[in-house]
């Protein structure tokens, strides 16, 4: 039987009516297959602070050299007139080794586990391995080795428990170290600034040492290794593709999307630029044409929002920037007229070439 949970984050408190339900909660996870995956699984995890960094710990040492950081974070107050309540902002670092990751982080540890509007991970596309620690204080793992996890988990002593309790279920609050008498904070978090204590300032401060970027929530995806080798093979098929055949196919998918926002905004590169850019599109299209269900859908779930944001800043689609006629403007739709935002490089150049008058 597991351990009842005694030292749970201060970020949280409970409900009136739910504290003597809370006294039930112990240690332990549960786990099952992803919705539409044959081979990834998500776990969820109950355990003490303590117990939880430990866990931590050992899944990054089974991860490949690098990965990125994820760091969701509250960046805007909550409005007593708003009609819904603000959601946290989702950024993530560039791949850097791991051991750098977490010397960065370590400095900034108890404040990430303990504080409820802060949630933080690593995680590394390639080789389908996540883990998640929420603003709700659940570790999350994704991995296509729940075996090896299920190993991990045991040498943390944290059980497997099917029925697992998790507080999502109770009522509670999620308040920032802030909110809190400086006789709960954890260990030495008590002699910190209020400054120190912020968590928008050390957010902030974690943002900035790595280089983080923020990125849209529905941008948040996962593939599994099997997908990422089928993708792989499928662009190692196509002699104008091959060289992309290596990369994080996530990244593809972010970088369409980085795209798409400097066009919304003001594209200030020139036509080869432009057409570097229509390039990434491309070849998400033929990853999506070639590939099957269900990752087809969940691919296109993710292109949904940039795909829309580029089409409404479509303009002068008398022409197309590719060749007419070789395919239906709909299905090639990022070819089908110029960017409304163009920068003086991308007009001159497309003056040069008879698109538009001055």
């Amino acid at each position: 039987m597991s351990d009842i949970l005694t030292d749970f984050p201060v970020g949280l408190q409970f409900w009136p009516q739910a504290r003597r339900r809370s006294r039930n909660l112990r240690e332990g996870y549960n786990f099952s297959l992803l919705e539409n995956s044959s081979d990834t699984y998500h776990f969820s995890v109950l355990a003490g602070a303590s117990r939880m960094g430990v866990a931590f710990n050992e899944f990054a040492t089974s991860m490949p050299e690098e990965a990125f950081f994820i760091l969701e974070f509250y960046t805007t107050e909550p409005n007593a007139n708003d009609q819904e309540p603000p959601i946290p902002t989702i950024h993530y670092s560039p791949y850097m080794p791991i051991p750098e990751i977490m010397d960065t982080i370590a400095p900034y540890w108890n404040r990430l586990v303990h504080d409820g509007f802060v949630g933080f991970g690593l995680a590394n596309n390639r080789s389908s391995q996540e883990m998640f620690y929420s603003e709700e204080k659940v570790l999350t793992f994704f991995t296509d080795n729940h075996l090896r996890l299920t190993n991990q988990l045991a040498k943390t002593r944290i059980p497997h428990c099917p029925d697992l309790l998790l507080h999502t279920e109770l009522g509670h609050d999620h308040l920032s170290l802030l909110c809190l008498e400086r006789e709960n904070l954890p260990g030495c978090r008590q002699d910190f600034s209020d400054r120190d204590l912020d968590y928008a300032h050390f957010c902030r401060e974690l943002v900035d040492t790595l280089s983080m970027y923020p990125v849209e929530e529905s941008l948040s995806f996962f593939f599994s290794r099997k997908e990422q080798r089928l993708i792989e093979e499928i662009l190692s098929q196509n002699p104008s593709y091959e060289e992309f055949a290596e990369d994080d196919f996530g990244a593809l998918l972010l970088d369409w999307n980085d795209f798409v926002q400097e066009c919304c905004s003001n594209f200030e590169g020139d036509l080869w630029e432009y057409r570097m850019g229509l390039q990434l599109r491309d070849i998400l299209h033929h990853v999506i044409s070639t590939c099957e269900e269900p990752l087809k859908s969940r691919i296109l779930e993710v292109l949904k929002a940039p795909d829309e944001k580029f089409r409404q800043i479509l303009i002068d689609n008398r022409k197309r920037m590719d060749n007419p006629g070789t395919v239906s403007s709909d299905e090639h739709f990022w070819y089908n007229g110029v960017i409304r935002n163009a920068g003086h490089e991308l007009r001159r150049d497309l003056m040069r070439h008879d698109w538009y008058k001055p």
